[in-house]
């Protein structure tokens, strides 16, 4: 099957919410702490090498980057957040952007929320699931890098991680990714597909955590 996400193209960058498209094109946007692996999940979600930037300097994505599909549609690259390295005025400046846009554009429908399978739940993170739920936002979490943890350690990250979300009150699904091994890969872009188009996925029912 052609994946559907090959032929996605760069639309535009916003430093700001009022220079996003005005239309009702549907949005979906990915998330996650700087060095969490973000890029690297959406090239691969997208079979496009370099169509999000990965910069050996965590926190360089500055900006939201919104990408075209050929349905209309649209996927949005939000800041990477939480790295130590980045100017506290600079850190905040993005958390109302990226705050802003979760809570207030009409167009989004979901949320990828990117998190590296060895810490999953940051602080960093515990806000943006905050942000979900306060705006009733769809939420699918992508547990990245699940490469770098063997099979019984990958499984307790993904069932630690389920439980967490139970405690903050957020319905999230959650999934074991790996960009470099393509594990995970066809669940997300069902989930994905999903979100951009109002639909339950096959996969939608979770195993309650152990």
């Amino acid at each position: 099957m052609q994946n559907p996400y090959a032929q996605a193209q760069f639309l535009i960058s916003c430093a700001q919410l009022g220079q996003l498209p005005h239309d009702d094109k549907p949005e979906v946007a990915f998330a996650g702490r700087s060095n969490a692996g973000k890029s690297s999940a959406l090239n691969a979600i997208c079979s496009r090498h370099g169509l999000a930037r990965v910069s050996k300097t965590p926190g360089r994505t500055q900006l939201i980057n919104l990408f075209a599909l050929t349905d209309g549609s649209r996927l949005a690259d939000l800041p990477g957040y939480g790295y130590a390295a980045v100017p506290d005025p600079m850190r905040r400046s993005w958390g109302r952007l990226i705050g802003g846009y979760v809570e207030q554009r009409e167009n989004l429908r979901g949320l990828f929320l990117i998190m590296d399978c060895r810490h999953p739940l940051t602080d960093y993170d515990r806000q943006m699931l905050a942000w979900t739920v306060s705006a009733g936002r769809r939420c699918h979490i992508l547990l990245t890098k699940a490469d770098k943890l063997g099979y019984g350690a990958s499984k307790a990250a993904l069932l630690a991680t389920r439980k967490g979300l139970l405690d903050l009150g957020s319905d999230a699904t959650v999934q074991l990714f790996s960009a470099s091994s393509h594990q995970g890969l066809d669940e997300a872009r069902e989930r994905l597909h999903s979100m951009l188009h109002g639909e339950e996925p096959a996969a939608a029912t979770q195993p309650p955590p152990a």
